[in-house]
Formats: C-alpha cells, sequence, structure tokens
C-alpha cells in the first residue's frame, strides 16, 4: 500500500515538474501545447478510492493554475476528466474493468490508446473552452482542441509505454 501511495506522490510532482518547467513553453504554431500532466489522472489506481482520485486531481490542475496563471482552467478540466474516468475505463477495457482487473503496464496497446484518446479529447476540450470561453470562437476552441490533443496523446502513450510497461 506504501508502494503504491509512493510511487503516485512521485508521479505526481514529476508529472507537475516537467508540465510547468518543460511542456509550458511548448507552443508550437501558437496553439499547440502538450498537457502531459494528466497522465496522473490516467494512471491512478483503479482500486483506489474515486474521491481520493477527485481531490488530487483537483490538486494538480490547481498547482498547473497556479504556475501557469491559468485561472482555474485546469483544475476544471481536470477534474471533469477525474469524474468521466469511469466511463472511458469501461468504454477502452470493457470487462477488465468491470472486474477491476485492468493493469496498465499489460494492457492491449489500442484499449490504451483508445482510453488515452477519450480522456485528453474531453479534458482538452473543456479546457480550451473554458480558456477561450467565447461562443464566436468555437472554430478556435475545436482547432487548438484537436492539435494538441494529438501531440499530448503521442506524448502520453510514449512515456506511459517508456515507464510503465513491464520490462521483457
Amino acid at each position: 500500500m506504501n508502494s503504491i501511495l509512493g510511487a503516485n506522490s512521485v508521479r505526481f510532482i514529476v508529472l507537475l515538474l516537467v508540465q510547468v518547467i518543460i511542456c509550458s513553453h511548448i507552443n508550437f504554431l501558437g496553439y499547440i501545447n502538450p498537457y502531459i500532466y494528466i497522465i496522473f489522472i490516467f494512471l491512478f489506481p483503479i482500486r483506489e478510492d474515486r474521491l481520493i482520485l477527485l481531490i488530487t486531481s483537483f490538486l494538480l490542475g490547481m498547482l498547473v493554475d497556479v504556475f501557469l496563471d491559468s485561472g482555474g482552467v485546469h483544475a476544471a478540466a481536470s477534474v471533469f476528466l477525474a469524474y468521466a474516468r469511469p466511463v472511458f475505463l469501461k468504454t477502452s477495457f470493457g470487462m477488465l474493468y468491470e472486474h477491476q482487473s485492468i493493469k496498465f503496464s499489460n494492457t492491449e496497446l489500442g484499449s490504451l490508446i483508445t482510453y488515452i484518446t477519450l480522456g485528453t479529447l474531453t479534458h482538452h476540450l473543456i479546457l480550451f473552452s473554458l480558456e477561450v470561453f467565447n461562443i464566436s470562437s468555437t472554430l478556435l476552441i475545436l482547432k487548438k482542441t484537436l492539435f494538441s490533443s494529438i501531440f499530448t496523446i503521442i506524448l502520453c502513450i510514449l512515456i506511459i509505454i517508456l515507464f510503465s510497461r513491464n520490462k521483457k
């Protein structure tokens, strides 16, 4: 139990620092930014209490907001992602999720990609909708969501494969 807490604490801190120090300074073509801190929410243990996930997701999003001076949009998008996560897990993994037997280190790559894609698109759509907050800028919101999501999904999957897969 303590090793799970320790691993999640380290993941929380490392992802926060990488997001704030490196990823927040990437601004490709003016609107493409990776938000890899959401890996923490994706990889949070499934058997853990859902309230803990919601609270830590809020804390993570709020800390990103504090460092990026973004007024709470990351906290809102992170909490929504954490809240909707069971739907994404069930959609992506089906019966594995029903039986609480998902181990991200040895899941099928297609299911993992589906899970990360659904979560990232939802997170980014909420994030950019709140950031822009203008109905006449719907095209800009969709463009930022699509392109930042593609970049984020690729980075998230690479990071998860590199750091979470069983070394065979």
